[in-house]
């Protein structure tokens, strides 16, 4: 039997398969080692394999490439500049801020040691005494890769807050380069560190913890929900004390720790960080009656000497039923006064009738009360470089129409403004500067906290020789008169004390004084105002400020001298 196979070749013939090439004995097989796959038939690599290869590869170099473009193109810059600080860090050098001092070189505020070694901290010797009028700070802040977000010490409030600019100075900035390891190989001072200007202000620090210590203790002892008191030179606008109670603490607020007495501060229904100087809004009460006083002068309604009788009431015709009456009460009957001892007794006909005018006595009428007010800067900010200041309100017949749908004016609300009520609000800035103009023979000064400042000057327009008739009223109020609390031994004071009630059922009052020292040659001005207690408590404003008379004249007695 004889087998073919066909073997190709250029001419197509066939070739013998010899049998020897097909019929193997099993005995002649070559010796493989199936164990390592010998003698098995090899098939060529599949054409889809290599196809899923190259279309993973291809995929790889794309992600690769774009990458590489990525970090080589679009991030660039950032990476470079990331590189850069491993190799090169930088360190903030901070400035030191400011001192704040008071006139006498008292330190305010000081920097000491703080838990962190690269800034220092803001100490305030006076504490809650000067925290409103001094201010408190935001220290820098980095996040927690140890970055700067925040780099220098801001100031918050008050002082710190107003003269942040001069305060802070400069940080420095130190660049060191270092190793892979992170040492450093050598280091340069590329900014140096400028510090922070020294502010002196006109405070007297004695004064200030004085004074708001006495207004702490009367409100403790008292039941006042708070109060604020000012003293300042009559000439220059230098404020001699400035302070607001309750108050917070200027040093945790500015660590904002511990967080419980930080929580306190903020949910005190008293508002301890109202600064009540000059954020605080009060009705004056008879406190503008001085004022008033010299608008009738000026505009001739009355002179000096004459008297009007206070039976404890004067009645007008109701604007509502002609046929009754509507009755304005004195505090008390005062009888026959004339202007000198209406100021001194504090009568309310007597400003009544000079106000809005009575029978045969002519009055001055609420758009000349609203013009004299003004003059004396009531109504607008005093100016003092200190933030939220409000301008308070004097009403007239406009603002009545807009806050009550149309309502006209009537003469009892003429009346009820000549004594410091109604819509009449002021703050204690205004009044010190207000019974300031009073003692210094009409010149309205601007406040002013930094020693040896001059504030700026308006003339009031009132002649001296009208406004020396409110002075001796005022002189007379406290050597006989409703101010006798300020008849301190030591030094001539003169005053005019007002009480406000407040509330919806006026179950409530407010306790001012104004006045100025030493009579004879006034120097300085005063203000107090003590804040909402039960109606009827005598123990307010007036005592304060004698005991701190009493303080100044045992401890300053320069500025109770006749100079």
């Amino acid at each position: 039997m004889s087998f073919w196979r066909r073997r190709t070749h250029s001419k197509g013939r066939y070739q013998a398969i010899e049998p020897d090439e097909i019929l193997i004995d099993a005995a002649n097989l070559p010796a493989f080692d199936t164990t390592r796959l010998e003698g098995r038939i090899e098939k060529p690599i599949p054409q889809s394999t290599f196809r899923m290869f190259l279309t993973a590869f291809s995929l790889l170099l794309i992600i690769a490439l774009g990458q590489l473009a990525h970090l080589q193109i679009f991030s660039h810059d950032a990476l470079s500049a990331r590189a850069e600080k491993n190799r090169l860090t930088t360190k903030l050098v901070p400035a030191e801020r400011g001192l704040i001092t008071d006139r006498n070189g008292t330190t305010l505020a000081e920097n000491i040691p703080g838990k962190d070694p690269d800034t220092a901290e803001r100490s305030y010797p006076l504490g809650k005494a000067a925290a409103h009028v001094v201010g408190y700070v935001s220290y820098p802040k980095r996040d927690q890769n140890g970055y700067w977000y925040q780099e220098d010490v801001q100031g918050t409030a008050g002082v710190e807050q107003a003269y942040n600019a001069a305060l802070s100075g400069r940080n420095g900035l130190n660049i060191a380069e270092t190793d892979a390891a992170g040492a450093v190989v050598s280091g340069n001072m590329v900014r140096s560190a400028l510090p922070g200007t020294n502010v002196t202000l006109s405070l007297d620090a004695g004064i200030q913890k004085d004074l708001y210590e006495t207004i702490a203790h009367r409100s403790e002892a008292s039941d006042w929900q708070g109060g604020a008191g000012a003293v300042m030179d009559i000439h220059t606008g230098e404020v001699i004390a400035l302070t607001s109670y309750p108050s917070y603490d200027p040093e945790v607020m500015s660590r904002g720790e511990p967080k419980d007495e930080v929580k306190a501060f903020l949910t005190d229904p008293r508002s301890p960080f109202l600064d009540r100087a000059v954020s605080g809004l009060y009705a004056p009460g008879s406190v503008v009656k001085p004022f008033v006083a010299t608008a009738a002068l000026e505009e001739h309604v009355i002179t000096p000497e004459k008297q009007i009788l206070s039976t404890g009431s004067i009645s007008i015709p109701n604007p509502y039923d002609p046929t009754k009456s509507s009755v304005f009460k004195d505090w008390r009957a005062q009888g026959w006064v004339d202007m000198r001892h209406a100021i001194a007794v504090s009568s309310d006909v007597y400003f009544y009738e000079v106000g809005g005018g009575f029978q045969s006595q002519p009055g001055l009428g609420i758009a000349a009360i609203e013009r004299y007010l003004r003059s004396f800067g009531f109504g607008s900010q005093t100016g003092i470089t200190m933030p939220g200041e409000e301008a308070g309100v004097i009403p007239d017949p406009e603002w009545k129409a807009n806050l009550f749908d149309g309502e006209r004016w009537f003469l009892g609300d003429t009346y009820h403004t000549a004594i410091g009520q109604y819509g009449v609000q002021v703050t204690l800035a205004q009044l010190v500067r207000g019974v300031s103009a009073i003692a210094n023979g009409g010149t309205l000064v601007t406040p002013v906290l930094e020693k040896g400042a001059q504030g700026a000057q308006t003339p009031t327009g009132v002649a001296d020789s009208n406004l020396q008739v409110a002075r001796e009223g005022m002189r007379l109020a406290v050597t006989e008169g409703i101010a006798q609390a300020l008849a301190v031994p030591g030094v001539q004071v003169a005053a005019k004390t007002g009480t406000a009630e407040v509330g919806a059922k006026k179950e409530f009052t407010n306790s001012v004084v104004i006045g100025f020292f030493p009579y004879e040659k006034p120097r300085y001005a005063f203000a107090v105002v003590m804040e909402r207690a039960k109606a009827g408590l005598r123990e307010g404003a007036p005592s304060v400020m004698g005991e701190v008379m009493r303080y100044i004249v045992e401890n300053k007695p320069d500025m109770v001298k006749e100079i």
